[in-house]
């Protein structure tokens, strides 16, 4: 069963221009689709004609009649009072409701006890509990937490809070609604890399339909299992994740540029056929009407277009070469705001041609020890001290320019002292061609404005290049730029990032901002995760038995005396488990704020009630 049908959809917002052109696809029940194409592409157009936000030119779009949706990008409008928590709070609206009247019937059966207000309480209290009513505040507590909602953010007002904090909140709102169709609009946009790795892990456990723009790749690896891409106005649809994309994509461009340079070799072959004749067929009817049928031949053979493909960066960084044993020296560092310490004790060496990934939550404190670095931040103690022939420059996380009422050319001209030739040579390598560099800096986007600013960056000759978040908010073909500027930049990086595909692509040394120390890790991001791993790993379970082996080993022998011990025996543990199980969610709701504690009672509640399970299987064979 489709839950949602894109049926032949067009849409224009400017004369003759369609954005999308006939697009039409499914979305089964339980599927988790990608949906790419670059910034502009329709992506979010389309996202808010299925919403019914927008209205298309052609075509419809239909969710499945009873299917309840969730949008991430669309934020209700609250009272002005109400404070983050209260917004968590009405993914539970219904089952408020029904406890108030719940409340109300207890209060009137003390004075009356008709059959009528029993029945009702009954029926509420049946809804309640299968609704989750009872589990309301540890699942509000389990998935703030999982997603870095903080106790102290949960109080304010919710209007006061950054539009990345409001972003975060809604998500954990539809998680805790449990809508049926999830449509995420870049939902890891504003979340680190733990609470994207929890994302991660809910929407593979998640029984409904999920159609997801996104740019994160690991996360379209790790949670989609089919791929539709919007570009020039159609779908194009892939079987599989990213990488299966990526690669399906370039077998498809190889597959077509093949049958074009077929196509072309032939026509080719028949148009120096039809040449001749038409040379020899002066004054012979017989000849001119063969070469005529040959060129219409060649029209009805040519059908395939020449397969385009993005054109890539034609720059590199200007490099210095690096002479020493010693790019950065960093000895007991500290710092901290507001009484809190963000990092102390840190001690850290860097050599030349070392990539150096700075991970943590948001809020450790990366952007902190990066401008202490480059010292417009003052430690609190310790010295940084860069090496005699170090150049730096640095890419920050939001870009800025002097001037944005300057054009490109103009911006580069005033930035690096070039001529304006040389100003739009260089702009043509960064794909600014055209009228393009003559565009006010203004109206460029989040990641025209990264090319401009590495553009600029490119052309001194550095040593010890420092990116702040270098990918967030691009699309993936600009931070593919991005990549290959990098890769073909020899030198030292150090850089700030979420972007796990980006992190993995390039470092080779982690470090790890947590509960106000770094961590020094020397390797790449996977060797990295399999030690976090490690040391996370809770002990192994016991291996389960199979049921045949379970009966042959452990059932007890079948007479009568026999099994009347063995009955009294499992109800003592049968009762005994449950009331551990008792205890667990006690625990559960004392330490509701607790994350990781959080997840060792779900652990061993999960094993409990295998247990339990057990129990009553080998009870039930036995009372037969």
């Amino acid at each position: 069963m489709a839950d949602i049908s894109i049926v032949n959809i067009k849409k224009a917002f400017e004369e003759g221009k369609d954005i999308l052109d006939g697009v039409s696809f499914e979305v089964f029940e339980g599927e988790r689709v990608g949906l790419l194409g670059k910034n502009g592409s329709g992506k979010t157009t389309l996202f808010r004609i299925i919403a019914g936000e927008l209205e298309p030119d052609e075509g419809q779009a239909v969710v499945a009649k009873g299917r309840r949706l969730g949008l991430i990008w669309q934020i209700p409008v609250y009272p002005q009072d109400f404070t983050a928590e209260d917004v968590l709070k009405t993914a539970h609206a219904r089952l408020y409701s029904i406890k108030e009247r719940m409340g109300e019937l207890e209060k009137r059966m003390g004075q009356d006890s008709s059959r009528t207000l029993m029945e009702e309480y009954d029926r509420l209290a049946f809804e309640f509990e299968r609704g989750g009513g009872y589990d309301m505040d540890y699942t509000r507590n389990a998935v703030a937490n999982g997603l870095g909602i903080p106790m102290e953010q949960r109080s304010q007002l919710f209007h006061t809070l950054s539009g990345g904090e409001k972003t975060r909140v809604n998500l954990a709102r539809l998680i805790i609604e449990n809508t049926d169709v999830l449509l995420l609009d870049e939902p890891t946009n504003h979340l680190d890399i733990h609470a994207t790795e929890w994302l991660e892990e809910y929407l593979k456990k998640f029984k409904g339909t999920v159609l997801v723009i996104s740019h994160d790749r690991y996360f379209l690896d790790s949670v989609v299992t089919r791929t539709i891409e919007l570009e020039n106005g159609k779908a194009e649809f892939y079987s599989g994740n990213y990488s299966y994309y990526v690669q399906e994509k370039e077998r498809r461009y190889q597959e077509q540029l093949t049958r074009y340079e077929r196509e072309q070799a032939e026509a080719k072959r028949l148009q120096d056929a039809a040449d001749r004749l038409h040379q020899w067929g002066t004054g012979n009817k017989r000849l001119v009407k063969k070469a005529f049928a040959i060129e219409k031949r060649i029209e009805r053979l040519v059908q395939t277009d020449r397969p385009r493909r993005e054109k890539s960066l034609e720059a590199r960084f200007g490099e210095r070469e690096f002479r020493g044993d010693e790019v950065l020296v960093i000895k007991n560092l500290a710092k901290g705001f507001d009484g809190r310490t963000l990092f102390s004790g840190f001690d850290a060496l860097v050599k030349g041609g070392e990539r150096i990934a700075l991970i943590g939550d948001n809020g450790t404190g990366k952007s902190t020890l990066i401008h202490t670095i480059l010292g417009d931040v003052k430690p609190d103690t310790g010295t940084v001290r860069l090496g005699p022939s170090i150049k730096a420059a640095y890419l920050p996380q939001v870009i800025t320019f002097a001037n944005e009422n300057r054009t490109l050319v103009d911006t580069l001209i005033y930035e690096t002292g070039c001529t304006p030739q040389t100003a739009r040579n260089r702009l043509g390598a960064f794909k600014f061609s055209g009228e393009d560099v003559f565009k006010l800096v203004g109206d460029l986007s989040g990641g025209e404005k990264s090319r401009l600013k590495l553009c600029i960056l490119m052309q001194e000759d550095i040593n010890l290049l420092i990116l702040d978040e270098p990918t967030n908010h691009l699309d993936i073909t600009s931070r593919e730029w991005i990549e290959q500027a990098v890769e073909e930049y020899g030198e030292t990086l150090l850089f700030v990032s979420h972007d796990r595909y980006f992190i993995s692509r390039f470092a080779t040394r982690i470090w790890e901002i947590e509960n106000g120390a770094i961590t020094d890790f020397n390797g790449g991001y996977e060797a990295y995760r399999a030690r976090k791993t490690a040391t996370a790993a809770p002990a192994p379970k016991p291996k389960p038995v199979e049921k045949g082996e379970k009966e042959k080993k452990k059932r007890p022998p079948r007479g009568p005396s026999s099994v009347e011990k063995q009955l009294r025996r499992l109800e003592r543990e049968i009762s005994a488990l449950e009331e551990k199980l008792a205890e667990i969610e006690g625990l559960k709701m004392e330490n509701a704020t607790d994350y990781v504690r959080l997840m060792e009672l779900e652990e061993e509640e999960t094993a409990l009630h295998e247990e339990l399970d057990a129990k009553y299987e080998e009870w039930g064979d036995l009372a037969e």
